[in-house]
């Protein structure tokens, strides 16, 4: 009897000591943390999702002297007779040489030379009609719009002073050397049209006012008028496929001047 009871008391000591192991290790030990996902707490890297995302603040679009500045009929240029200082004529074929109306502003006029040379060797042969106009000879030539047709319909033609791109010196208008449609809608239908609606986006150019833009560019289609941007805007803009830089930026436009 003796015997059996201290056997029952050594087993109940052994018991008592493995319980002591066991809750001290799993005290000591690190509680495991749920698998489970939350998809809206899923991290991201800055860097990474920015990395691609276009700069829309590179470049003012209100400084008349910027790249990137947005000239229409609710944003004329300020000052209202800005006249930019690095005027050059381009090393291509003129519709006047040496006229003032011929000179661009020193990076449109080297991408205007290369984009020329793009068309020769595709076969189309290309000419000024007309770039840099400045304030006085904007007003001279809304004025005659006016004259003539009165000012209802020069608005839809004519820019008014101080609320034409050409003033910027970064727009040119472009005809064909056969002078076919030259200032006309019709040569967007020409070889010489479609080379330039086409390619122009690679070299820095966009279409300025497209046909189905006139409510957003204020303009009728002018297939002839282009406006240097730089490639990094024009070939973000062909890539998005947006045509205006208003709807791009955000900027009001219309038909009506502020």
């Amino acid at each position: 009897m003796r015997k059996r009871l201290i056997v029952l008391v050594v087993i109940a000591v052994l018991a008592m000591a493995g319980l002591w192991w066991f809750v001290g290790h799993s005290a000591s030990a690190p509680a495991k943390q749920p698998t489970t996902t939350n998809n809206n707490q899923r991290s991201t890297n800055p860097s990474t999702t920015q990395k691609d995302a276009f700069d829309k603040t590179k470049y003012s679009v209100t400084d008349p002297s910027s790249l990137w500045v947005i000239v229409n009929k609710q944003h004329p240029l300020n000052p209202i007779n800005y006249a930019p200082g690095d005027l050059h004529y381009p090393n291509v074929t003129l519709r006047v040489a040496g006229a003032a109306e011929m000179q661009m502003r020193a990076s449109a006029a080297s991408a205007l030379e290369q984009m020329f040379a793009g068309a020769a060797q595709a076969g189309y042969k290309l000419q000024v009609s007309t770039a840099y106009r400045g304030y006085n000879y904007q007003k001279t030539l809304y004025d005659g719009y006016v004259n003539s047709v009165g000012q209802a319909a020069a608005d839809q033609e004519s820019a008014r002073p101080g609320y034409s791109e050409h003033q910027t010196g970064w727009a040119v208008d472009i005809r064909s050397q056969s002078d076919t449609c030259s200032l006309e809608a019709c040569f967007g239908t020409t070889p010489e049209g479609r080379w330039l609606a086409t390619n122009a986006y690679t070299y820095g150019f966009i279409l300025r006012y497209p046909a189905d833009k006139v409510s957003v560019t204020g303009y009728e289609y002018e297939p002839w008028h282009f406006r240097y941007i730089g490639t990094d805007l024009s070939q973000e803009l062909h890539k998005q496929h947006i045509e205006t830089l208003e709807e791009f930026f955000n900027v009001t436009g219309g038909t009506t001047y502020h």
